[in-house]
């Protein structure tokens, strides 16, 4: 029995990760330059390039079997 992860949960997993990583980037940015607009702009961009990479990533590796085990085995 295979079970693969599917699209919907790769994909919230994806906006979690990269609502989490919003808050830090712009954090970050903020501190260098002082500018909220200046901010924004590169938080945003940056983490909409790295979202859709993230669930690019995700799903290449679901087709990947190395690593996996099937249900019930040790």
């Amino acid at each position: 029995m295979h079970h693969k992860e599917q699209r919907a949960r790769s994909l919230a997993k994806a906006l979690t990760y990269r609502l989490m990583s919003i808050f830090i980037d712009y954090s970050v940015v903020f501190l260098i330059t002082k500018e909220y607009e200046t901010s924004l702009i590169i938080t945003l961009i940056t983490n909409a390039m790295s979202f859709l990479m993230y669930f690019m990533h995700e799903r290449a590796w679901n087709r990947v079997k190395w690593g996996r085990r099937l249900t019930g085995q040790f």
